[in-house]
């Protein structure tokens, strides 16, 4: 969660795709889309690619940056899974460079009511231009994104 929190303080109040459960939540799901979210329904497929590039286009023509987890969710600490066709989809459709963050919150504060204290490490990688080949810019979005090495948990 810390991830998201922190992307709206730098970002500039952006508009962040997440999964439609999260924004089906009682009020948390109310205050997510007054706020502005793409929810996508993970499940409909080619539908929900073509909603998450129209609702992306919006977001960037109101002004607002668009923030995609291209993971599609919260992975533990040193797994790297391949990105989602939602990141692919917008990062073609809307032409636009990518700026990839790292977070490393995962060891700090995984899935479940089990959290550390410790220093969540945040690095802002170099802009990647738009236009390349869906694989360059997969395999340059996973690498800055996975460049924290896995080190003890803070107080251990």
């Amino acid at each position: 969660m810390f991830e998201t929190l922190e992307m709206v303080r730098l970002a500039n109040l952006p508009i962040i795709v997440m999964k439609k459960e999260l924004a089906d939540i009682p009020l948390f799901g109310f205050m997510t889309r007054r706020y502005g979210v793409i929810a996508v329904e993970r499940s409909a497929g080619a539908k929900a690619l073509r909603s998450l590039v129209e609702e992306g286009a919006s977001a960037i023509k109101s002004g607002r940056p668009v923030i995609i987890y291209p993971e599609g969710t919260r992975v533990r600490p040193g797994e790297t899974p391949q990105l989602k066709s939602g990141f692919a989809a917008l990062y073609r459709a809307l032409g636009l460079e990518v700026i990839p963050v790292a977070v490393d919150s995962g060891r700090l504060w995984g899935r479940g009511l089990v959290h550390h204290s410790g220093t969540v490490r945040v690095k802002i990688g170099e802009a990647i231009p738009a236009g390349l080949p869906r694989k360059e810019v997969e395999a340059r979005v996973h690498e800055a994104i996975n460049i924290f090495e896995l080190g003890p948990k803070a107080g251990s």
